[in-house]
């Protein structure tokens, strides 16, 4: 009698520990990469599609609600003379050292206010200094000044003001005697933005990647133990047998089994 308790309770905390270990290993699901690859090649006709209609969505968004916006450029010359009007090296370098500073005092308070107010225009300092930038080609001491607006001819126009206001400043701050004028602002016959077709790829590259975290988070979790693999895999148990069910069959034939009977 001893020995058959005894057998009765190593058989229950046998069976208790498959329980745990099973319970473990289904707390503790590995994530099998060559799986999640075949979720998304099953959703690769989908996720093509929505990165397709994304890209859509942002090429017409930009044609119908994007405000084009014009670029006009301007350059400068820069360069300071000893008294004796004989440029040297020290001369040239100076100058190149000195771009820096020159581009601040360009879109200084002083210079794109007093454009603001000379052409009566009700622009802030800072939604002025938005529509400025000032860049400087490497090694020279080349200044090109850009000015981007919605108007070609106002961006042309502002170009031009803030080059002569920055001249003045310039050679009163710097005690320069002049400020060439390397280039002219141009008139934009081509809008600068938006880009149609950089705004759509990445419409299309969003769209992409969003339907691919969807799928990749629904596949995460769920669950559902659909096949006799998933069966041996996550629950580490053989099957004895397998009933194939399919509902739209049932429902049919179950249906046909009436109109008989009737």
């Amino acid at each position: 009698m001893r020995e058959n308790k005894d057998r009765q309770e190593n058989e229950m905390e046998n069976t208790k520990g498959m329980e745990k270990d099973t319970v473990h290993q289904t707390d503790e699901i590995e994530i099998d990469l060559w799986e999640i690859c075949l979720v998304l090649i099953h959703n690769l006709a989908l996720i093509i599609s929505v990165g397709i209609m994304a890209a859509l969505v942002a090429f017409l968004a930009t044609q119908l609600f994007g405000v084009p916006k014009y670029e006009s450029t301007t350059k400068i010359y820069i360069l300071n003379k000893q008294e004796n009007n004989a440029v040297t090296y020290s001369d040239i370098q100076l100058g190149t050292q000195l771009t820096k500073d020159y581009a601040e005092l360009i879109q200084s308070r002083f210079v794109l206010e007093e454009v603001v107010q000379g052409m009566g225009m009700d622009l802030s300092y800072e939604e002025m200094k938005k529509k400025v930038s000032v860049t400087t080609p490497t090694d020279t001491r080349i200044l090109a000044i850009t000015v981007t607006d919605t108007d070609p001819v106002m961006a042309m126009q502002l170009a031009n003001a803030i080059r002569e206001a920055a001249a003045v400043h310039i050679m009163n701050v710097m005690d320069i005697q002049a400020v060439n004028v390397s280039e002219t602002a141009n008139m934009p016959m081509k809008k600068a933005g938006p880009s149609v077709l950089k705004n759509t790829f990445i419409g299309g590259v969003i769209g992409v990647f969003l339907m691919i975290a969807i799928v990749l988070v629904r596949f995460l979790m769920d669950d559902t133990v659909k096949t006799p693999e998933d069966v041996e895999k996550y629950l580490h148990l053989s099957t004895l047998a397998v009933i194939p069910l399919n509902e739209g069959e049932t429902d049919s034939k179950k249906k046909k089994k009436k109109v008989k009977r009737n």
